[in-house]
């Protein structure tokens, strides 16, 4: 990509973001988490197949690519989303369609003269 070479304003490349966000089990995760406040990971995995080892292995992979958090309550982690990052992937989604438009509007024109 043209301009940040496809790093977010952070400076965590665009990909591990897709990366995490490319795995319906973590795309739950996220869904679940942009619902509430903050949750353990008893209550992520509450109401679903999976295990807590499972939950908080899919978490790491979130929270590696900065989409997600957990800090501590007592003995427990609460896991919160980190909106500022799905907001920059959003942004980047936003900027490649803008390029696409460009590209197709020039094809266009040049078809059509």
């Amino acid at each position: 990509m043209r301009g940040n070479g496809g790093t977010s304003a952070s400076g965590r490349p665009h990909a591990a973001i897709f990366a995490a966000l490319g795995d319906e089990t973590r795309l739950r995760l996220v869904e679940r988490m942009a619902r509430r406040q903050p949750l353990s990971i008893s209550q992520l995995a509450a109401g679903t197949e999976m295990t807590r080892q499972a939950v908080t292995k899919h978490l790491h992979v979130l929270a590696g690519a900065g989409l997600a958090g957990a800090s501590r309550r007592g003995r427990e982690q609460l896991w919160r989303l980190n909106e500022k990052h799905l907001e920059q992937a959003r942004d980047y989604l936003d900027r490649v369609a803008r390029q696409w438009d460009d590209a197709l509007a020039r094809l266009k024109a040049f078809v059509e003269e």
